[in-house]
């Protein structure tokens, strides 16, 4: 038995060898073709040593084993409603917004029907036949695309798998419109989408009576490492008065506070994970309240955490930074847990 045993341990520290040194090369030619931008924390670095410390975070947080932060974040009930959303039920005015998970949300917003960057899948990254080569989820998502109600209206921010997941998008409706970022579209090519429109920094569309304008914010925008550079937006949604940002992606922007100035939206939906060591391309959870802050906006829906680990710190390590630098104006944040249901009041 303890033979039986000494091999299944050897077979398996051979399997996950084999599993590093595969993920080795393919983070390696990542990071030779990625953006200088995308892997930055510091200017102040030479590309070399950028990319040399880039290699050595994704190296470690790649072929790590799972540690206790991992663990706690499978817990399915730490920072996850109790129940799913029920979207039928909600009124047909106002603004009511779900959170599903990671940068995905369900929203109404005065009748309109939205779906933002839709990810269920259980993991994201690139298809190999077989598996997929890329993080898992830590909990499910709150809804399937089954489980939604009529959508009228799609937007995807951006490129990247975790925001721009086909397996998913192949689920929906091919009749909805959708909104994506300049020069991304070609990847939903023969899916059956017959209303697809793209819009860069300072373009507008309009869907249902929602308008919608691509503003600037400080990201990239490659899909895989070999590709083209490529857009990436925020998205202000207005409607009767009513006005959500949804910035997709987004480190401290200068840009977004500046197309923005003066026009306060209501609802301010802002990243908080994934800044270690991507600060240059993601912003913390300080950096998110200031911006938040600074648009003078009623309230801030944190997203892009809990669902997926894409970066060194722990999974909920965003919220308790969060939580420490809001300094006693919590209620200004909603939607602290996947499936969580809320309305803008009043």
């Amino acid at each position: 038995m303890q033979a039986l045993k000494a091999r299944e341990s050897a077979s398996r520290r051979v399997d996950r060898t084999r599993r590093r040194l595969l993920v080795l090369a393919a983070t390696a030619g990542a990071s030779a073709c990625l953006p200088r931008r995308a892997l930055a924390q510091s200017v102040d670095l030479s590309k070399f040593g950028r990319t040399i410390r880039s290699l050595k975070a994704w190296w470690n947080h790649v072929a790590r084993e799972p540690d206790e932060g991992d663990i706690e974040a499978k817990n399915p009930a730490k920072f996850v409603a109790p129940t799913a959303p029920d979207p039928r039920s909600w009124s047909a005015g106002g603004v009511t917004i779900a959170w599903i998970g990671h940068s995905t949300f369900l929203i109404n917003l005065e009748g309109t029907t939205i779906l933002t960057d839709p990810v269920f899948s259980e993991k994201v990254g690139v298809d190999l036949l077989l598996t997929t080569l890329g993080p898992a989820r830590f909990v499910p998502p709150a809804l399937q695309a089954r489980d939604l109600p009529r959508l009228d209206l799609l937007l995807v921010s951006h490129a990247h798998m975790d925001h721009y997941d086909i397996p998913s998008l192949k689920s929906l409706p091919r009749d909805v419109p959708i909104i994506m970022a300049r020069d991304t579209s070609e990847f939903v090519d023969g899916l059956g989408f017959g209303r697809v429109q793209e819009l860069d920094w300072g373009q507008t569309a309009e869907v249902d009576g929602v308008r919608v304008e691509a503003v600037p914010v400080r990201h990239w925008g490659r899909r895989y490492p070999w590709d083209r550079d490529r857009g990436y937006n925020g998205l202000l949604l207005t409607k009767h008065k009513r006005s959500i940002l949804f910035a997709g992606d987004t480190a401290h922007s200068g840009e977004l506070l500046a197309a923005l100035y003066g026009r306060r939206p209501e609802v301010v939906m802002l990243p908080i994970g994934g800044y270690d060591p991507y600060i240059y391309s993601h912003a913390s959870p300080e950096q998110a309240w200031e911006m938040f802050h600074s648009l003078q906006a009623r309230y801030l829906i944190p997203m892009h955490w809990r669902t997926f680990r894409l970066s060194r710190e722990r999974p909920f390590e965003p919220h308790e930074r969060l939580t420490a630098a809001v300094n006693g104006a919590a209620s200004k944040i909603a939607l602290r847990a996947i499936g969580e249901t809320w309305s803008l009041p009043d």
